[in-house]
């Protein structure tokens, strides 16, 4: 009887141990799916993108401009490497032609903001009421001077 005991307490181990070392040696792997909240942008939700290009040479303006929609809310945003001349009331506006002149013509645009930096990422908000279909560009201007720094095709 003694020995059933002990013949028992030893198989029981074996299969113990043996599971711990099955386990340790070949571990299952867990997979970590995707959130559904990411926040990496997708081809779908970018709308628009373009390159800034210069137009008055004493204030070059540089980088990326995109327009994206993020949880049903459109926005501008400014790359990490956009850089613009600094200058009084400065603006951020939308352009119905794919070229924005040094001058521009009030009915030819409108106003998101007042530009938040001179360089580095940026976001705007675009109100939901505004058709994208009407603007082509997006560009930084000089409302005091009316003088249009640089501008992105959208």
């Amino acid at each position: 009887m003694l020995l059933n005991r002990l013949a028992s307490s030893v198989l029981a181990s074996v299969v113990i141990l043996g599971s711990i070392g099955t386990t340790v040696i070949n571990p299952s792997t867990a997979v970590a799916k995707p959130s559904g909240d990411s926040t990496q942008l997708t081809a779908a939700n970018i709308i628009a993108t373009g390159t800034f290009v210069n137009v008055e040479q004493n204030h070059p303006t540089s980088g990326t401009a995109r327009i994206i929609n993020e949880n049903g809310k459109r926005y501008l945003e400014f790359e990490q490497g956009f850089k613009t001349a600094n200058g009084p009331e400065v603006k951020v506006i939308l352009h119905r032609n794919n070229t924005v002149p040094v001058s521009v013509n009030e009915q030819d645009y409108v106003t998101l903001a007042a530009l938040q930096s001179t360089s580095g990422a940026q976001r705007y908000a675009i109100p939901d009421d505004w058709n994208l279909d009407q603007f082509k560009a997006v560009a930084i201007w000089c409302k005091r001077f009316n003088v249009t720094f640089g501008y992105a095709s959208l």
